[in-house]
């Protein structure tokens, strides 16, 4: 097969051996394609069955994969680039004429260069603030060491903090590049199949088969990680995924599966869920009521979607009630008022209201069968919560204003807010349990900034034609769930849990992977 490719490198573009494509740079290509594939699947199991990876080894583990898919990703952008090298990419694919182009939407290739000089910029604002470091904490004499810096430079109050801040940004960088350009790939049926049908007119199809096998293992995972947590909170363990003890939260009911904090697996399991109900109604979609393995997803879904209330997270219970009554009438609407060419069956427009509506009452019925009794006392307690926190917010307030272009330097909150306390009685958290917040004290208004554009850009690539095609259901049901971890971040610390930020991050590499149909033409 990689002997049929277009390999235009060998026009001799570049002179001399090293930048000339030969046979063995095509299988190297191979070679580096495969092994993304092969880090990306562990690294979505990894992440929340490492106890939500919360301690330092399991960062450390997930930073040197992702860190791995970016040097692979090097070099198949070196081959690719460089060499010539033209394989069959999604991001080339051509709805119409169901062959692959070699030039680029303007806007999609424009987004796409946006985003990584964001990229770029936000690393080398860590790496700035790290390596400027204004001050360095030592825990074990709790006291700063002060350094000389530069003024009008990106600084850090603790470099330490900021260190680790740079490598875990780095690895979620590799990841985030990783897994996209890995999804744009073809796999040799695909490309098989182009060939063979290249000359015909041939629409592309929803969601290759690279990106259903990745969702299929994260919609699997998840449920079997629901189904854990549920067991776990029923049998009244206060270990762990039943192995662990914690230093903090060792009561049952403050933790939830993997996860110590329960609010952190309710945030997990409400990015999830609607990403997996937006796969099942893209497979149903084309393989219709004939179909019985795509709906095994809904039953993943069910699980996923109960946990937050099971788990007695009220602020997870309240965003996953938001965006199950949005997904419900959402979906329904859509459904029962599509144009008749789409749904041309009333039976299987009514027998697809009826799944759903089975998928809504079980969901309901597992939350309030294993978590409404635990959870409804507690929800009686939000206006005392919340006054708690906003005294937190008062506090850290002044940190922002004393540093607002730049901030304190990334990761660094948790030791800095020791000087804005008005006493040694005054609560010192970890976290701020509002990431809004904290992102702002940390990075600075430049900072937070670039934060939100590179939001933005993988946001909106979906508006923009080419690479694959992707559902309008399934990109809502998605941007749901980014919502929804955003609005969690507004009362808790998402962003702060490396599992979180990876499943975010990974959302949104499938995000920036799909764009519209050209024509305005969508499912």
């Amino acid at each position: 097969m990689a002997d049929n490719f277009q390999l235009e490198g060998n026009a001799r573009r570049f002179p001399g051996r090293l930048l000339t494509l030969r046979a063995a740079d095509v299988q190297l290509y191979r070679i580096c394609d495969d092994l993304s594939g092969a880090l990306i699947f562990p690294m979505v199991i990894f992440g929340p069955w490492a106890f939500g990876t919360t301690q330092p080894w399991s960062i450390r583990t997930m930073n040197a994969a992702g860190i791995a898919l970016g040097i692979l990703l090097l070099a198949k952008l070196f081959i690719r680039r460089v060499k010539g090298f033209r394989p069959p990419r999604w991001e080339n694919f051509s709805a119409r004429s169901g062959w692959t182009s070699r030039r680029l939407d303007p806007l999609a290739r424009l987004l796409t260069r946006t985003l990584v000089g964001l990229t770029v910029v936000v690393l080398l604002y860590c790496l700035t603030s790290a390596w400027n470091a204004a001050a360095t904490y030592n825990p074990a004499t709790w006291l700063f060491e002060y350094h000389h810096y530069l003024h009008w430079l990106p600084r850090s109050l603790d470099s330490h903090r900021t260190w680790s801040a740079f490598w875990m940004y780095l690895g979620l960088a590799g990841s985030f590049w990783g897994i996209r350009d890995w999804l744009l790939g073809m796999t040799v049926n695909e490309e098989r199949a182009l060939h063979r049908d290249g000359e015909n007119e041939k629409p592309s199809p929803l969601l290759p088969e690279r990106l259903r096998r990745l969702l299929w293992l994260l919609c699997v995972n998840g449920a079997v990680l629901g189904v854990e947590s549920i067991v776990q909170r029923a049998s009244g363990s206060a270990k762990l995924l039943f192995v662990e003890e914690t230093h903090t939260n060792k009561e049952a009911l403050d933790q939830f599966g993997p996860y110590a904090y329960r609010s952190n697996a309710a945030q997990y399991f409400n990015l999830l869920w609607p990403l997996c109900l937006g796969f099942w109604w893209t497979l149903h979609r084309t393989g219709g009521l004939r179909g019985k393995a795509h709906h095994l997803l809904l039953l993943c879904a069910a699980i996923m979607a109960a946990c937050p209330v099971i788990s007695t997270s009220r602020g997870g219970a309240l965003v996953a009630a938001g965006i199950l009554i949005l997904a419900a009438v959402f979906l329904t609407v859509t459904n029962l008022f599509a144009r008749t060419w789409r749904l041309p069956d009333r039976r299987t427009r009514w027998g697809t209201t009826a799944i759903l509506g089975l998928f809504f009452a079980l969901t309901v019925a597992l939350g309030w069968y294993f978590g409404w009794d635990s959870l409804e006392p507690r929800m009686e307690q939000i206006p005392e919560g919340f006054q708690n926190r906003e005294e937190m917010y008062d506090a850290a307030r002044p940190m922002a204003e004393d540093y607002p272009l730049f901030g304190t330097g990334p990761g660094t909150f948790g030791t800095v807010f020791q000087l804005y306390r008005i006493s040694n009685a005054t609560y010192w958290p970890g976290q701020l349990h509002n990431d809004w917040l904290e992102t702002r004290i940390a990075f600075g208004w430049f900072g937070m900034a670039l934060l939100l554009a590179a939001l933005a850009c993988a946001v909106l690539r979906w508006f923009v034609p080419g690479g694959i095609r992707g559902g309008r259901r399934f990109v809502i049901l998605a941007w749901l769930a980014l919502a929804g971890c955003l609005v969690h971040a507004r009362f808790d610390f998402p962003f702060q849990v490396h599992s979180i930020v990876f499943l975010f991050l990974l959302i949104c590499a499938v995000l920036f992977s799909v764009g519209r149909r050209p024509g305005g033409s969508r499912r």
